[in-house]
């Protein structure tokens, strides 16, 4: 059966919201998925898809608004793919992500574990990012209201994000309420004088075109970086970049990349410094991180402290243990945990991320901290452990994906006193845990917000050797 030929579902009732943020109704013995709606609406619901166990939609009218609902407070909400929450009052946001964690490691990891604590939500709800990144489109997405409208569509370029699942088409954000100033101000000057300068915004498609992307960081302590992504260097890149320079004096590092690659990854080219400092400075708990171009850090930098805060009160720390923090990333765990331990051994496989670490012990005079790039499989073999010591403590940050099996099993052999476990993502969190239920308790967990109106959360877990 077409897309086209599904039927419309009559007066569904919303039941609740799915790990993956979609709200859920059920119909006949089947999960139906719909995003933006809230439980407790009561909606048409347009099928796009239908499988054996479950169903996709959309919502075509609504018969009743739940009593929960919230009215959205960006006009790009149900456009854009980001804050798909705003509809919800944050106070529920909370409820069903503590519950995803507990769902997760009672679902997937199937094991014991003591009551989950009550989620520490984010003080920020709005301008808690310290990062984004907008795409230059040569042509902007037309709503189908739009498209409805007009006779002739304008050639009217964007500087904004992906329609969700779409590489190639851009909507045009008029303005987001994620990062504070001058972000916005920053992303509307530059799409203004490149378009009255003629600049050429990329073609998604054919790949033609100078502007590629435009990054810009923020940091508590009141720096800003702007970096612009290019497939080639010319006069005019270089007038916007001097016009941007006298237009933003408080922006403290401007730079550009040339990308001429048909992805828009930048780890793997060099960033170069136009004006300005080569990096920007964040600060936590009077420690200080370089930031550049390329380093990772916690996107919610306030919210980034009380999820260390967590993680040093798990660890357990009275100044005399060996911490082995493995994916430590730019070292940002290893020197919050360094003054409270005896020493703390870091462990990343992208290099460039390890001399950030580095750098950053040095900037704030920490002596306790040894930083390793590998593979962390590579790397965790009885010849480290032997030379380096065997740890106390170890704390885990993976990616989404989680944690390596071979990791997994050389812990059980290292076999620390605890394991403090950070996850963006409690199914693979869960998962790993179970690998680990052999020799390792759930002590304690801790979910903590760091995006509100998305479905993200991450989840610190205290294991202990049995």
């Amino acid at each position: 059966m077409s897309k086209d030929k599904y039927p419309i579902i009559e007066k569904v009732r919303i039941e609740d919201i799915a790990a993956e943020g979609k709200s859920i109704a059920r119909i006949d013995g089947r999960v139906l998925f719909v995003p933006y709606a809230v439980p407790g609406d009561l909606v048409d619901v347009q099928l796009t898809r239908k499988r054996k166990n479950y169903m996709e939609g959309y919502v075509v009218r609504y018969h009743e608004y739940s009593p929960i609902r919230v009215e959205p407070f960006c006009r790009h909400f149900g456009t854009c793919g980001g804050c798909k929450w705003q509809n919800l009052p944050y106070a529920e946001q909370l409820k069903i992500k503590q519950r995803q964690v507990e769902d997760q490691l009672r679902r997937i990891g199937r094991v014991n574990f003591p009551t989950v604590s009550p989620i520490l939500g984010s003080e920020r709800t709005t301008g808690y990012r310290n990062k984004l990144e907008f795409t230059f489109a040569d042509r902007r997405w037309f709503s189908g209201d739009e498209l409805a409208k007009a006779d002739k569509l304008p050639d009217e370029p964007a500087l904004g994000y992906h329609i969700p699942g779409r590489f190639d088409f851009v909507f045009d954000v008029e303005e987001c309420f994620l990062q504070p100033e001058p972000s916005n101000s920053v992303r509307l000057a530059v799409k203004n004088y490149a378009a009255d300068h003629h600049i050429p915004f990329m073609n998604l498609r054919s790949h033609e075109g100078t502007l590629r992307n435009l990054i810009v960081r923020t940091s508590s302590t009141g720096d800003v970086m702007v970096i612009l992504s290019l497939r080639q260097l010319s006069s005019d890149v270089e007038q916007l970049l001097d016009f941007m320079v006298e237009k933003f004096p408080q922006v403290s590092s401007f730079n550009y990349v040339v990308n001429a690659k048909l992805n828009d990854t930048i780890n793997d080219l060099e960033v170069v410094c136009y004006h300005g400092n080569k990096y920007i400075t964040e600060e936590m708990e009077g420690i200080k991180f370089r930031v550049g171009p390329k380093s990772f850090y916690q996107t919610n930098s306030e919210q980034a402290c009380v999820l260390y805060g967590v993680v040093r009160e798990f660890a357990g720390l009275t100044g005399d243990e060996l911490v082995y923090d493995l994916y430590t990333g730019t070292g940002t765990i290893a020197n919050f945990l360094a003054r409270n331990a005896r020493r703390v051994v870091g462990m990343e496989y992208i290099s460039e991320a390890i001399a950030d670490a580095i750098e950053n012990s040095k900037l704030n005079g920490i002596t306790n901290t040894s930083f390793f790039t590998g593979d962390i499989k590579d790397l965790l073999t009885d010849d480290f452990v032997i030379h380096e010591g065997n740890p106390d403590v170890v704390v885990l940050d993976p990616p989404r994906a989680g944690v390596h099996p071979d990791v997994l099993k050389a812990l059980l052999k290292i076999s620390p006193l605890r394991v403090v476990y950070v996850s963006c993502n409690p199914a693979t969190q869960a998962r790993d845990i179970a690998l680990l239920d052999s020799d390792y308790a759930i002590k304690r967990v801790q979910p903590v917000d760091m995006f509100p109106h998305t479905q993200h959360v991450e989840n610190v877990v205290l294991l202990e050797r049995r």
